[in-house]
């Protein structure tokens, strides 16, 4: 952003005012800043005054003008625009919300409204945009954190850590997120994905994780084993099956499905097998 600052100012058709004496740089700071003040105490006692005279918003809508030109007219002007936090918001579309005028008077700048267009960009979680005297808008954002690739409507879109779609994010991107399906998947899969966590060398083989019934999750391996997870005792049943995997490798054997939903035992469908085969008790 800062290169598209300079080079608005290049383009800027402000005339350049007659050269006249300069002041001290030690002292302009001191006077801007001084300028500053009294613009905004005008600001102040003239709408105090307003009230007490019965003066209406017009009136005062014109005293706030005539402050905001004094302003602009003792330096308090838009020189530079400062960005911190951008990550993945496009660069284009952010200007184009900041909305910044270079010259424009600091005073005029309305950074509420600004606020509110940036934090309508799909990217960014909150904003929050300070007027720095005497001629600097700086903005600060927060910027959604992906979390997952959600199956939809048959297409992929990123969701962030609070459930919401990231719009604008190109899911190719984040082709090494995991996948969840499910309608309301989204509201349960940070959970979820904390829980997996604790366990990174078997959750890093987990390809899919399907929402079902709106209770529990079936996790789907790399190599096409299903595990039907409880829906209660889920970090629980993760470890179970952690520690299976490290006696059994249960995952390299020629099976289809395993169902952690029984507390108290492993339940495993070979291929080609009808009838399941349950392993029971943690010292199996």
């Amino acid at each position: 952003m800062r290169h598209l600052i300079e080079r608005l100012r290049k383009q800027s058709s402000r005339k350049t005012p007659a050269r006249r004496r300069s002041t001290p740089s030690r002292l302009r700071p001191v006077l801007i800043y001084g300028a500053a003040v009294l613009a905004v105490a005008g600001v102040a006692g003239g709408a105090a005054w307003s009230w007490q005279s019965g003066y209406g918003a017009g009136q005062l809508g014109a005293l706030r003008s005539a402050v905001i030109d004094a302003s602009g007219a003792a330096g308090l002007v838009v020189e530079e625009v400062y960005v911190a936090g951008r990550t993945e918001t496009v660069r284009g579309d952010l200007i184009d919300a900041v909305g910044v005028t270079l010259g424009m008077p600091l005073l005029a700048y309305d950074a509420d409204a600004a606020r509110l267009r940036i934090e309508a960009l799909g990217w960014v979680r909150e904003a929050t945009i300070e007027r720095r005297f005497p001629d600097t808008v700086f903005v600060r954002l927060t910027e959604r954190l992906p979390l997952a690739l959600w199956q939809r409507d048959g297409r992929l879109v990123v969701v962030d850590r609070g459930g919401e779609v990231i719009q604008g994010a190109r899911p190719g991107d984040f082709a090494t997120l995991p996948v969840i399906v499910g309608d309301d998947a989204p509201d349960h899969a940070a959970r979820l994905l904390a829980v997996l966590a604790v366990e990174p060398g078997l959750s890093a083989r987990v390809e899919a994780a399907v929402w079902v019934g709106g209770r529990r999750w079936d996790l789907r391996f790399d190599n096409g084993v299903d595990v039907a997870m409880p829906e209660t005792g889920l970090a629980e049943a993760w470890r179970r099956l952690a520690a299976f995997e490290r006696r059994h490798q249960l995952l390299g054997r020629d099976i289809t499905a395993i169902d952690l939903r029984l507390p108290d035992r492993v339940v495993v469908r070979p291929s080609g097998v009808v009838d399941a085969l349950g392993i029971g008790g943690e010292n199996t």
